[in-house]
């Protein structure tokens, strides 16, 4: 659910001209809807301004019944904002988790080509270190 200009200043303490400046700077994107007020979502509000439920935890004197239904809405807002966050963290360890399982394959089949490549190079070396062509008599030609 998107903000109007009035929910947004409720939900950060903030004044409504506050917000309109911010939004007509390009701190925060915002859409207009078809009556012409602004529609602003929570994410990209409170990713420029904290929420008041932040400052109710700083200032616990300053408590209202607006302010708690505000908090709880915040709560829940931020609390779903980093379960998305964290999945996206888990899709992309996977990924990487996946690349570097194949990468892992791909070096252990080049490790064993190259070990049967060794074992088949050791008896060329050693039949050639020891000489084992064959001799040739006085009267052979080179």
């Amino acid at each position: 659910m998107k903000y109007t200009l009035s929910q947004a200043a409720e939900a950060t303490g903030k004044n409504k001209a506050t917000i309109q400046r911010a939004i007509k700077s390009g701190k925060i994107t915002a859409s207009k809807n078809t009556s012409g007020a602004y529609e602003i979502d929570p994410a990209e509000l409170h990713r420029v301004f904290d929420a008041t439920a932040q400052r109710v935890a700083q200032h616990p004197n300053a408590t209202t019944r607006n302010t708690n239904v505000t908090t709880k809405n915040v709560a829940d807002n931020s609390t779903l904002r980093r379960i998305a966050e964290l999945e996206k963290e888990l899709a992309v360890a996977e990924e990487r988790k996946n690349g570097l399982e194949g990468q892992m394959h791909h070096l252990s089949e080049t490790v064993d080509d190259l070990r049967k490549r060794l074992d088949q190079s050791e008896g060329r070396v050693t039949a050639l270190l020891s000489d084992q062509r064959p001799k040739r008599r006085w009267w052979q030609r080179l």
